[in-house]
């Protein structure tokens, strides 16, 4: 299943990669959670945190690269809470012109359809407060 949630920041794409890093993440962190491990967004890399009531969360950076109009990097889970089974995150910066997109886009799978529908929303609202909060984490530079 594909979950994909945009947000348009104002702040030029080469700034808004520079400040990707884990002073973002932690500010992203849904509350309760707590970062274990950040090794960064480039290939080989791995994030490592511990959801209230979910437990672990581990991915490893699997790509990452740029050309003239985005930059990237795609986090896959090596250590998945319940139900969780499959996931890939990539996460996009497209320039704008001054503006940059920031594209959160999402597949996952726990191993059935059924349950990929059922756990879709719980995963859709726990992203979805990004948007505003890339809005405002980003509007200070």
């Amino acid at each position: 299943m594909r979950i994909v949630l945009k947000s348009t920041v104002d702040c030029p794409i080469n700034k808004v990669d520079e400040h990707f890093n884990e002073e973002l993440f932690r500010y992203l962190l849904p509350p309760g959670a707590k970062l274990i491990e950040y090794g960064g967004s480039e290939t080989g890399d791995v994030v490592h945190l511990r959801l209230p009531l979910a437990g672990t969360w581990k991915s490893k950076i699997t790509d990452h690269g740029r050309n003239d109009k985005s930059i990237y990097f795609v986090d896959e889970g090596s250590k998945l809470p319940f139900p969780l089974k499959w996931w890939k995150h990539k996460h996009i910066l497209h320039e704008e012109g001054s503006l940059t997109i920031i594209e959160d886009n999402i597949e996952f799978s726990t191993g059935f359809t059924i349950t990929d529908a059922i756990v879709y929303p719980f995963l859709y609202l726990a992203f979805a407060p990004r948007i505003k909060q890339y809005k405002k984490y980003f509007a200070k530079f």
